[in-house]
């Protein structure tokens, strides 16, 4: 790999928790553009790796390059304006505000607006809101979510409210994306749905998307390449096809024939 395609570069990082130990040594890079995924069984590790990324967990040891910039070294609150965005496994919405209100939050980062500009809405501060409103309609329209832009989130059906939380991490402008299990608890037609969002957001925009999936049959479909942890160790990385057919990774996922 030439290092100036490295968008992520993650070395020797440990982490644990009291006496156990979920990430070892755990080493991988992710090219600019790409989409790789994270998979394992549960409790391999793969969400302890994304709070690492996003500075919710401080890594013992290791680094985490992006872009430059060391992410162990760097507060958690200044994550998102490096261009790093995230959904989360459990669903994290302002379940009282609507679709439109949720996007529009996502925003802040890009805003530049002072307090007395906003208070006075005029000039700069309104044409601004004008700019960052029509960014998220059209996003909403992308993710074909005109019918819900005023809806209530909490009040949407599970599959819809993964959706705006897609849109809402779309709406910080990520050049790197990291989703976790963006479809657990979907059913096929939502999943084939989201699929095609992710894919066809990869392809519009290059966006590089760092993906954990426990959907196999998913994962091998739109995965460009495949890290494997167990326990916290990677024990195999490579394309779909070589993951696939890797023996290590068909007993952790299998278990040993005794």
């Amino acid at each position: 790999m030439n290092p100036k395609d490295t968008q992520l570069s993650v070395r020797n990082v440990n982490l644990s928790f009291g006496g156990t130990q979920a990430l070892v040594n755990l080493g991988f890079d992710v090219r600019q553009g790409e989409i790789l995924a994270i998979i394992g069984p549960n409790g391999a590790g793969k969400t302890s790796l994304l709070n690492c990324l996003n500075r919710f967990y401080k890594v013992e040891s290791g680094s985490i390059q992006f872009e430059g910039y060391d992410l162990t070294k760097i507060a958690p609150h200044r994550i998102a304006g490096l261009g790093i965005a995230r959904t989360f496994q459990n669903i994290a919405l302002y379940t009282g505000l609507s679709t439109l209100d949720n996007l529009m939050a996502a925003r802040h980062i890009h805003m530049h607006s002072g307090l007395l500009q906003s208070l006075i809405y005029w000039g700069f501060a309104h044409r601004e809101d004008i700019s960052h409103r029509m960014v998220v309609e059209e996003i909403i329209d992308f993710l074909e979510m005109e019918h819900i832009r005023r809806s209530i989130v909490g009040s949407l059906p599970y599959g819809l409210r993964k959706r705006v939380e897609l849109g809402r991490a779309l709406a910080m402008e990520p050049r790197l994306l990291l989703l976790d299990e963006p479809m657990t608890g979907m059913n096929l037609e939502e999943k084939e749905d989201m699929a095609r969002f992710i894919l066809d957001l990869h392809e519009r925009q290059k966006t590089t998307i760092l993906l954990i999936e426990h959907d196999m049959g998913l994962v091998m479909d739109i995965a460009d390449r495949v890290v494997v942890l167990d326990f916290g160790v990677k024990i195999a990385e490579g394309s779909p096809q070589e993951i696939r057919e890797d023996q290590q990774v068909i007993k952790a996922y299998l278990g040993e024939a005794r």
